[in-house]
């Protein structure tokens, strides 16, 4: 291989690396813009959870005393726990790649 050849396979391979990492890089801003917005909807879910009124409306909700057209999601036994660990996890992941 000329070295003319192994320098154009060279420049297109950094190139390509160039691309990829151009476009993870607007899409992890783009997503930590996102995160950032619902801070303090973590903030409070993790508060939610922790102070008791969680169990409280979930009691409230298995004595069907929330309507129905009420959307419950958060009520579900391990959603908002799982929601939880997985920005633990999340969080986690970002600490360990910097």
């Amino acid at each position: 291989m000329e070295i003319n050849e192994y320098i154009q396979q060279r420049i297109a391979a950094m190139e390509a690396a160039f691309e990829r990492t151009t476009e993870a890089v607007k899409a992890l801003e783009h997503a930590l813009d996102q995160y950032e917005t619902v801070k303090i909807d973590i903030d409070r879910l993790t508060d939610y959870l922790d102070s008791g009124a969680w169990r409280e409306d979930f009691e409230a909700d298995e004595a069907g005393l929330v309507p129905k057209e009420i959307k419950r999601g958060v009520l579900s036994e391990d959603g908002l726990y799982n929601l939880l660990g997985d920005i633990v996890e999340v969080n986690e992941k970002m600490q360990e790649l910097l």
